[in-house]
């Protein structure tokens, strides 16, 4: 599948930023273009792999570079003002050759979760190709001004995108782990299973072609519908011999004397990996019985998968959503690895989900409150000085 990608706010540039580099280090041409936009200047001329002409600042008028400072109403507000500037960024796309918008974007900071609705609302109304968006959820540790900004971008990311696919920080930070090097993971697990997912069908010159392909079509059937989607993966290392042949502990060494044998294992192993994919660390922990809609796609040598295997996996994913609109199909890659990405759209039991929106009702509830003190505080405050001053005259 053939994105344009559009990194919104200081996260969502890095994470579009690593799936370049991705891109480059594994060939799988995912990314058609790549745009970064951001209110604070700072963030842009971080960025390693983002053309410098795709960088696009935000805001100059109203905060001169420095950023909106977690303030996501003025991360709107900039977005509206300066959409043209973004507008001219996305005319040098070439939109022919794109199957969908990703707007990828943090949603508990300012910048990326005020403006990315925005444009994603912006592009709908010009482009008829689908518009996705990718947020990532903050920690619960990382304030609760995150946390509120999130509930609200949440609330109107969804309902502007043709589907959301959200990756929750809370499931995926490590105790003790430095927040750099903590997010430094956290955007290779991201990059490493939407990559998989999205380049499945993207076969390059002398790559082997699926036997069951999953082309865009796929993807963009699997998303249709709205709402909000998940993501698990789950992989094993094997072992690539000198000759390119494998050397497998599920397939045996022996020349292959025991065929049966051998399609049985390889059988097993997918469906054990589609188990660990559906029911391990999903990127939005959910229950996965009642999902809409599902995509398995099982990528590694193509000694290692088979059609039964993936068979299997595609029907014990419908007993397990209950959903009938489950498609799979196979990523033929020359990578010491098999894994396995699962894309369940559509997904409703969602616990963080209702715990987000539920602290955003109580943290809106104390800023009312606040609020209301403070402005009952300062008009006792002025009458006390209005009784307290003698007239000047």
């Amino acid at each position: 599948m053939k994105l344009a990608m559009i990194g919104f706010g200081q996260a969502g540039g890095k994470i579009v930023d690593r799936f370049l580099d991705y891109d480059d280090r594994t060939g799988s041409g995912i990314v058609r273009a790549a745009i970064a936009v951001n209110s604070a200047k700072a963030d842009l001329m971080g960025l390693d792999n983002i053309p410098q002409e795709n960088r696009v600042l935000i805001g100059q008028a109203r905060v001169k570079g420095h950023g909106v400072g977690a303030d996501n109403e003025l991360g709107a507000e900039v977005a509206e003002e300066d959409i043209d500037e973004v507008q001219n960024a996305i005319d040098q796309i070439p939109t022919h050759e794109v199957d969908a918008f990703l707007i990828v974007s943090g949603m508990g900071g300012g910048t990326g979760s005020g403006g990315a609705p925005v444009l994603a609302k912006h592009l709908k109304r010009i482009y008829t190709i689908p518009v996705y968006g990718l947020g990532v959820l903050p920690g619960t540790d990382e304030g609760g001004i995150y946390t509120l900004n999130a509930a609200r971008s949440f609330q109107t990311f969804v309902r502007e995108v043709d589907n959301l696919l959200v990756f929750d920080n809370d499931s995926w930070r490590q105790t003790g782990e430095s927040v750099e090097g903590g997010y430094e993971q956290i955007n290779e697990e991201i990059v490493r299973r939407f990559g998989i997912l999205f380049g499945a069908g993207e076969v390059g010159d002398g790559q082997e072609v699926a036997e069951s392909v999953v082309d865009s079509s796929e993807i963009i059937n699997t998303l249709s519908g709205g709402g909000v989607s998940t993501v698990g993966y789950a992989s094993e290392e094997v072992e690539l011999s000198s000759g390119g042949g494998l050397l497998s502990r599920f397939t045996g060494d022996d020349g292959g004397s025991d065929d049966d044998l051998d399609a049985a294992n390889t059988t097993n192993r997918i469906t054990s990996l589609v188990r660990k994919a559906a029911l391990g660390r999903l990127t939005l922990p959910c229950e996965i019985e009642g999902t809409e809609r599902a995509l398995l796609v099982l990528s590694g040598p193509p000694e290692y998968l088979n059609r039964k295997g993936i068979e299997r996996g595609r029907k014990w994913l419908e007993e397990e959503t209950g959903s009938m609109e489950v498609r799979g199909g196979d990523f033929p890659r020359e990578e010491p690895e098999v894994a396995a990405a699962i894309l369940l759209s559509g997904v409703t039991n969602v616990p963080r989900i209702k715990r987000l929106q539920q602290v955003a009702i109580e943290a809106q509830d104390n800023i009312d409150d606040i609020q209301q003190e403070s402005e009952e505080n300062l008009e006792e405050l002025v009458e006390d000085d209005e009784d307290e001053l003698e007239p000047l005259f």
